[in-house]
């Protein structure tokens, strides 16, 4: 008898036997493949210091922008003096009250107004300083660390001298051709910043443009551009977003320096450094220290925060600092 004619019989299964393998549709949907980014947001969701800084943040942009409303509910202006109620008899600001919350300036302005006001200039500085500081950087450090060769000479040679360039010799001698403005303080400040990150990315892109996917993109007859912008570049995103939320505080600070030197934002425009520098001017934080002391507050709590807010956006990306 051949083996075709032995029947062939079902086995059933044995009680104890192990369940079948094949995951039920509630079990794969939970074994879902997630994205760095879906990781990195989870994780930062869980970092209670971030989320507690990005409210802080949060809170500080809209005090910003709705400077114009605290200025119609208190009824005064950033610039509008009051030499009769903000100024005592002998001449001095007026601590804090009912009616100026925070208290005055040497000129009877009320400081709640003018931290508002300020907030703006701070963060619209920092913004687009960084975003101008990181986008400059990329692209050189892209084309310096990919092309290589004489571009990455030149590229090279010229991050060195932007970094060994006095930083306040500079902001200097480029004030006293232009004046000082608000342009001027976005132009220091980039000029001085993207060397710092076209060397990160030159780094990054070095250790990247050699692997395989680069190949195959050389292979398909790609262009360099194409494969910087393409290929590269969203390998290096998650390091220029770190660096750039680290960048904001840097260039807040850096605005609010130059605007205390007087090298900054001119007078009589609401701003934190100038206000600072007002105060060391006239020596009046020995008898009013709500001049001094708002002022510094608002700039600390700001750079604070995106401070914190940039280490929990650098631990969530980074894919070694597990934390689910």
């Amino acid at each position: 008898m051949s083996f075709a004619d032995v029947p062939i019989q079902a086995t059933q299964p044995v009680a104890g036997d192990a369940p079948s393998s094949e995951p039920d549709g509630e079990v794969a949907q939970q074994i879902q493949g997630r994205s760095t980014w879906q990781l990195a947001w989870a994780r930062l969701r869980r970092d209670k210091a971030a989320v507690a800084s990005a409210i802080v943040i949060v809170l500080i942009i809209l005090f910003a922008i709705f400077a114009p409303l605290v200025a119609s509910i208190t009824g005064h202006g950033p610039n509008q003096q009051f030499r009769t109620t903000g100024l005592d008899t002998f001449g001095l600001p007026v601590a804090p009250n009912h009616t100026f919350l925070l208290g005055t300036d040497d000129q009877g302005r009320d400081i709640l107004v003018r931290i508002a006001y300020g907030a703006r200039i701070s963060l619209f500085v920092g913004v687009v300083a960084t975003l101008s500081t990181v986008a400059i950087g990329a692209v050189l450090g892209l084309a310096s660390g990919y092309l290589g060769g004489l571009v990455d000479t030149v590229i090279a040679r010229i991050i060195d001298l932007v970094l060994s360039l006095p930083y306040l010799l500079f902001a200097i001698s480029l004030v006293s051709i232009e004046g000082p403005s608000l342009q001027i303080v976005i132009i220091v400040i980039a000029v001085f910043g993207w060397a710092a990150v076209a060397r990160i990315v030159r780094g990054q892109v070095l250790s990247i443009r050699e692997k395989e996917y680069i190949e195959a993109a050389r292979s398909l007859g790609a262009s360099s551009w194409r494969i910087m912008f393409v290929d590269v570049l969203p390998n290096v995103t998650a390091q220029l977003i770190v660096y750039a939320t680290l960048l904001i505080p840097v260039s807040i600070v850096a605005e609010a320096s130059l605007s205390f030197l007087g090298l900054g934002i001119p007078p009589p425009t609401a701003d934190w450094g100038q206000m600072l520098a007002e105060v060391d001017n006239q020596d009046l934080y020995q008898q009013a220290w709500w001049f001094l002391v708002f002022p510094g507050v608002a700039l600390v709590i700001t750079t604070l925060a995106f401070n914190i807010l940039g280490d929990g956006v650098r631990d969530a990306l980074d894919p070694r600092f597990e934390r689910l």
